[in-house]
């Protein structure tokens, strides 16, 4: 079941070109359509982009694509598995240009992401895909996901319709880290918005005369425990923004914050800690408040005794000489969409490195790797 080197790494350094920015994955679709085509696989794009254009979530643009979706049929043994890798960077993203250097590293420019998040995962998936034609391997049937907008909390895959994917076991190719790792559960993630009203007055002549909103915000989120608020669930105040200018007693300010709990309930609960410590302040000092909540990704939790569990172990022994790492993340991505439809499934790491950053990076034996390791979570004989 050989992997062919030259072509992941040549496909690898084709896809990172096409800019692919979150809700500009045109380019980025077209080829992929093309090589499923190529490899006589029907497949689907659908209208994601409609849908959250509709929600006024994005703005209609000639790089909008829809989630792409395709269905091998098996031929061999097995359940229905999906393999799914997102389509989207993040920024800076146009313009990316895949550098190889001497010792097998490879890197952006340094002025743009690299995109192996997660470009790595979608060269992993494309080859396991020739692999299985070229070689005749066995495989039970296959279900490919390649959705749009993971990045900005897996927008493309909340809205895909799920009614005709048959697979209960997923393999999503979207972890960093050490080959050999999967994640097996991740966060709830609630966006916050808070906003404090208070009363403007002149701060030399008449200070008495306002309503510190400053000072509002300031007593609650001291209040509150930032960082980790226990065991499962961080809270993190990120900005705040309010006052007009120097001499004015701060009439409005707007902060902003996200709660992330691997227990769905803790992070509900997080949220109305959030809610009562504004309240009590802003009661305190008589002026008013408002916390929005947007639950952006719901938590899942795998089981360790999974299909996908079990499929994993194996293949990491295959292929790595290791028994294969389950851990926990902090980070969301489609299988928590995934999930909420019935589907079990890991996030497996898929060769990126210090991704979300200039530094990005990945290596030429680590995508081989990747893709041998995903030939295996697919093949029917696994032992």
């Amino acid at each position: 079941m050989p992997v062919n080197k030259k072509r992941v790494v040549d496909e690898f350094t084709k896809i990172v070109s096409f800019d692919s920015e979150s809700y500009h994955e045109r380019k980025i679709a077209d080829y992929i359509l093309s090589q499923l085509r190529h490899l006589g696989i029907e497949a689907r794009e659908d209208e994601a982009f409609e849908i959250l254009a509709g929600e006024k979530i994005i703005d209609k643009n000639p790089e909008n694509a829809g989630n792409i979706f395709a269905r091998i049929p098996a031929t061999g043994a097995g359940e229905p598995i999906l393999f799914s890798a997102h389509m989207d960077t993040v920024k800076p993203g146009i313009g990316k240009k895949a550098l190889i250097h001497d010792d097998g590293k490879i890197t952006s420019e340094g002025d743009t992401v690299l995109g192996a998040d997660d470009v790595g995962g979608l060269v992993a998936i494309l080859e396991m895909l020739r692999v299985f034609k070229e070689d005749d391997i066995p495989h039970p049937e296959i279900e490919v996901l390649f959705p749009i907008a993971e990045e900005p909390y897996g927008q493309g895959s909340r809205v895909f319709d799920y009614a005709n994917v048959k697979s209960k076991t997923a393999f999503v190719l979207d972890l960093s880290g050490p080959l050999g790792r999967a994640a097996f559960a991740a966060p709830t993630i609630i966006s916050l918005l808070i906003k404090v009203k208070g009363k403007s007055a002149h701060a030399g002549f008449c200070p008495q005369d306002g309503i510190h909103a400053i000072a509002i915000a300031a007593q609650a989120i001291s209040s509150l425990k930032n960082g980790w608020a226990s065991d499962n669930t961080t809270l993190n105040i990120g900005t705040i923004k309010g006052g007009t200018q120097r001499n004015s007693v701060p009439e409005y300010v707007e902060i902003t914050g996200e709660v992330r709990s691997l227990v769905h309930e803790e992070a509900l609960n997080q949220v109305e800690l959030v809610r009562k410590a504004f309240e009590d302040a802003a009661a305190a000092y008589k002026g008013q408040t408002e916390v929005e909540a947007t639950i952006q990704i719901e938590s899942y939790r795998t089981s360790q005794n999974s299909v996908a569990v079990n499929r994993f172990k194996k293949a990491c022994l295959k292929t790595l000489s290791v028994d294969g790492e389950l851990v926990e993340t902090y980070g969301g991505s489609d299988q928590n969409n995934f999930a909420r439809h019935g589907i079990e499934g890991l996030v497996v790491a898929s060769a990126m490195h210090e991704v979300h950053t200039t530094n990005e990076y990945t290596c030429v034996d680590e995508l081989v790797k990747v893709a041998e390791l995903t030939t295996w979570l697919g093949r029917s004989e696994i032992d």
